[in-house]
């Protein structure tokens, strides 16, 4: 790919976290940015809950169960988060980065088949249904929301996770849609090594210069019902 200029971007490991506060202080830190706002790149262990984008249609919920279903602001349709997935929100602007929302996604998956290329596992593109596949099964989600040239939401990269969750689902719209994650294809069992990989992976593709964070959200201009 083309090489863009490299921005510095902040990074928060945020470990596990439910799902909507983490939701609320992205949408707040986007409304709140300016044109001189430091890109930022949270990371994050979701406790179980369904997601249903703008595009999502209740059906495809089969039977959540005790697990939550959060109707959400960003693209795509019904996806899984929960214990041992890598959820990554890159908070850029990609007008600075001069990034179209194509290019984008197309970057944000090649550094998913990069990680996955680590440990040998050969990840792939399916035409019109964005994320990242291995021999027909997804492994990787993509689901984002750009306000004013600025992207939130992101990337669910299913690493070590129990996946029966997924059989409650149509996901991401697509019954029977198989979904696989590393630890199933001789990947590793943990999340740290292949979180560092995959930093260095989004770093590589998106042009940014990456710097250690706090390992909490940011308390600046949230509503206090946000906060952790």
């Amino acid at each position: 790919m083309d090489a863009v200029a490299a921005r510095e971007c902040l990074v928060r490991d945020l470990g596990r976290q439910p799902y909507e506060p983490v939701w609320r202080a992205m949408q707040a830190f986007t409304d709140a940015r300016g044109e001189d706002t430091a890109d930022e790149l949270w990371l994050v262990e979701h406790e179980p809950v369904f997601t249903l984008g703008q595009a999502g249609r209740p059906e495809h919920v089969l039977a959540a169960g005790d697990i939550p279903v959060v109707h959400v602001d960003r693209g795509g349709q019904v996806t899984y988060h929960g214990p041992g997935q890598i959820v990554a929100y890159p908070l850029l602007d990609l007008r600075r980065l001069k990034l179209g929302v194509r290019d984008y996604v197309c970057r944000i998956e090649q550094a998913v088949i990069d990680t996955l290329a680590a440990w040998n596992i050969e990840g792939a593109r399916k035409p019109g249904a964005p994320g990242v596949y291995v021999d027909g099964a997804k492994i990787a989600a993509l689901g984002i929301r750009v306000r004013h040239g600025c992207c939130f939401h992101g990337l669910a990269f299913n690493v070590a996770m129990d996946l029966e969750p997924f059989h409650r689902i149509n996901p991401c719209g697509y019954a029977g849609l198989e979904v696989v994650a590393m630890s199933g294809l001789g990947g590793p069992g943990g999340l740290a090594p292949v979180k560092q990989e995959l930093l260095q992976a989004l770093a590589g593709n998106l042009g940014l210069r990456l710097r250690p964070g706090s390992d909490a959200l940011p308390g600046v201009h949230l509503p206090q019902h946000t906060g952790l």
